[in-house]
C-alpha cells in the first residue's frame, strides 16, 4: 500500500470507514510527530493530538475530512506533551470527550489554565473517559476501537489503539523513528534500524514488557503498525521483521549499571 508525500496520507478509505495521518504539521524545533483521524459513519477520533505547535494546523486538516461537531474522542496513548498538551482547546472548541489511562486522570487538568476551564464545555469528569489497565472498546459509527494494553511502553499508563476494520495498530512510541519524512512506509527494515534504535533502548522501560507485547501482537490480525513518530511497517512481512527485531532488543532497566548511577563530582 503506497502512501503519498503530502501532509495527509489516506491509510483506509471503504467509503463509509475512513483512517489518515498528518505526518509534517509539526514546525520549528519540536520533534516529528504524527497524529491520526479514524472515521466512521461520519462520526471522528483524533488519535493522539499533540500540543499548541499542532492544534490549528490539525484542525485545519481534519476539516477537510469532517466537521469538529462530529468529534466525538480526543485519545491519548500516554501524556507526554506531543501527545495530548493541545487538550484544554478540545475541551473548549469542541463536545469531544478526552480517553486516557485512569492514571493520568487527576494528572491532566494541570494542564487547564483557570481561563480554559471556566470555557471548557461540561465539567471535568464529564468529559473524561478513564481507561483501566486492561484495556478495552470505544465506540464509533457503527464500530469500535480497541484500547490495546502498553504499559511501560514508554509510559506507566500506556496504550494503544487497534480499528478491526482497517487492521491498523496505532503503535504510540513503539517503533518510533527519528526521519526527516515520516510520510512514505519502510522499503527495507535493516536500514531502518539505526532509526529506532537508540530512541527505543532509551524510552523503552524492559525487555521484558517488550515481549509481553510481542506474544500479544502475534495474536492480532495487523496489516499496518503506524508509531506516533517515523514511518509506519505495512504488510505482516514487514510488521514480523519488526517484532523480531524489538522483540530481543534489551532496553531500558536491563541497560542500567553503576556507570550511570554514579555521585557527580
Amino acid at each position: 500500500m503506497a502512501l503519498d508525500r503530502t501532509t495527509s496520507q489516506v491509510l483506509y478509505d471503504d467509503g463509509i470507514h475512513k483512517c489518515i495521518s498528518f505526518t509534517s504539521l509539526v514546525k520549528g524545533e519540536g520533534v516529528q510527530a504524527n497524529q491520526f483521524l479514524i472515521l466512521n459513519n461520519e462520526r471522528a477520533a483524533v488519535l493522539d493530538p499533540g500540543g499548541d505547535l499542532t492544534y490549528v494546523p490539525l484542525t485545519m486538516e481534519l476539516n477537510k475530512y469532517t466537521r469538529l461537531q462530529n468529534l466525538d474522542y480526543v485519545m491519548a496513548s500516554h501524556q507526554d506533551p506531543d501527545i495530548i498538551t493541545s487538550m484544554p482547546r478540545w475541551l473548549v472548541y469542541t463536545d469531544a470527550k478526552v480517553v486516557a489511562s485512569k492514571l493520568w486522570a487527576r494528572f491532566l487538568p494541570h494542564l487547564n489554565s483557570a481561563f480554559m476551564s471556566d470555557r471548557m464545555k461540561g465539567g471535568w469528569l464529564e468529559r473524561l473517559i478513564e481507561l483501566p489497565d486492561q484495556g478495552g472498546s470505544i465506540p464509533l459509527g457503527k464500530t469500535e476501537i480497541k484500547v490495546i494494553p502498553a504499559h511501560f511502553l514508554h509510559s506507566v499508563g500506556n496504550f494503544q489503539f487497534y480499528d478491526p476494520i482497517s487492521k491498523i495498530l496505532f503503535s504510540g512510541d513503539m517503533g518510533a523513528s527519528i526521519v526527516d519524512d515520516a510520510s512514505t512506509p519502510i522499503d527495507d527494515f535493516n536500514a531502518h534500524i539505526p532509526t529506532m534504535r537508540g530512541f527505543h533502548q532509551r524510552y523503552m522501560c524492559t525487555n521484558r514488557v517488550i515481549r509481553l507485547w510481542v506474544k500479544m501482537v502475534r495474536q492480532m490480525d495487523i496489516e499496518m503498525i503506524v508509531p506516533q513518530h517515523g514511518k509506519p511497517f505495512v504488510g505482516k512481512d514487514m510488521i514480523n521483521q519488526f517484532l523480531d527485531w524489538i522483540e530481543n532488543l534489551q532496553c531500558g532497566v536491563d541497560l542500567m549499571d553503576e556507570s550511570v548511577f554514579t555521585y557527580p563530582r
